[in-house]
């Protein structure tokens, strides 16, 4: 009867798959910057495994350019066998972890701050209870920040508002909020439920500085609707926008779950706009080059499931 013999795999230059995640990385975003940043390391480090490789495979892969890096042509020859690669070893990875009963991992949730300070801590709470083996990392910043992180692939995750009839790819609605002018304690023009769009016009603002989404929506009414929306002091700080709103009499334009401590506490007021009515969605959008992982699905439904139960207390309404 003939032995059994074991598979003899020879590997040295792909027994680390890192090195060559690094490779494709940089060849797909043609700088070392960029690829960095996709990766969550530094550029220091990927130079390295670059030369490392160069010296393993015995030639140049990559041709230095004022622009950034370019492969050069044994680096091309490579690249689709590479990619082919990694992305056999992916499936491989997907189809192991897929036995586990929970999701493990860190999965990075990027998010303004008018929406964060009310989703994350009930995220957090959430996502410990309920799925312990998934860490969450947190990024916050303007819309425009936002959306940079979910072209670099630096999140997983983002959390936006957006103010037109149809979402872009890879995002799904979340919630509708209505916008809200806000003022000072005392301020005749918030003290009504409502306020007409047309009684912005000169109004002494703070608001985010453009390119932002909200400026866009409001100045496109602005223009329709034939009123002057000029912002005394432009700030993308939510805490600031409420402070000079309650301390210079300046006014905001907000969603009421943004002010919400505040204005129960009668600090400051908040009239819902109307004719017309100033709409935003609360999007929820995937990283377009991540496919989303266990940990990941397991997050964004638990987010879901939380704006739904925000949504039940009348703060939005729920999609």
């Amino acid at each position: 009867m003939q032995k059994p013999k074991a598979s003899d795999f020879a590997l040295d230059i792909t027994a680390d798959l890192q090195k060559w995640r690094a490779f494709v990385a940089i060849g797909e975003l043609g700088s070392l910057t960029r690829a960095a940043l996709f990766l969550d390391s530094s550029q220091s480090f990927l130079s390295r495994q670059v030369n490392g490789l160069e010296r393993e495979c015995g030639t140049r892969l990559f041709n230095r350019t004022g622009r950034g890096v370019e492969l050069s042509e044994a680096g091309q020859r490579l690249f689709p066998q590479v990619k082919e690669l990694l992305e056999r070893a992916q499936v491989l990875e997907h189809d192991i972890r897929a036995d586990l009963h929970e999701p493990v991992g860190t999965v990075t949730v990027a998010t303004l701050p008018s929406i964060g300070t009310i989703l994350i801590g009930k995220l957090f709470a959430d996502v410990r209870a309920k799925h312990p083996g998934v860490n969450l990392k947190i990024l916050e910043g303007s819309s425009g920040q936002v959306e940079e992180w979910l072209t670099d692939a630096r999140t997983d995750l983002a959390i936006l508002y957006r103010y037109g009839p149809t979402l872009p790819e890879h995002e799904e609605s979340l919630a509708t909020v209505d916008s809200y002018l806000i003022g000072a304690k005392g301020n005749r023009l918030t003290a009504q439920s409502t306020v007409n769009f047309t009684s912005l016009d000169g109004l002494p603002f703070i608001l985010p500085a453009a390119p932002n989404g909200l400026r866009t929506a409001l100045d496109a009414g602005a223009r329709r609707h034939r009123i002057v929306i000029t912002p005394a002091i432009e700030a993308d700080s939510l805490p600031l926008q409420r402070q000079l709103t309650r301390d210079e009499g300046l006014y905001t334009v907000l969603p009421i779950h943004a002010v919400w401590n505040e204005v129960q506490e009668g600090k400051l007021q908040a009239s819902r706009i109307v004719d017309p009515s100033f709409s935003r969605v609360v999007s929820l959008a995937y990283s377009k080059s991540k496919g989303p992982t266990r940990a990941v699905t397991a997050v964004a439904s638990r987010l879901i499931d939380i704006v739904g139960q925000i949504g039940s207390q009348g703060i939005w309404l729920a999609n």
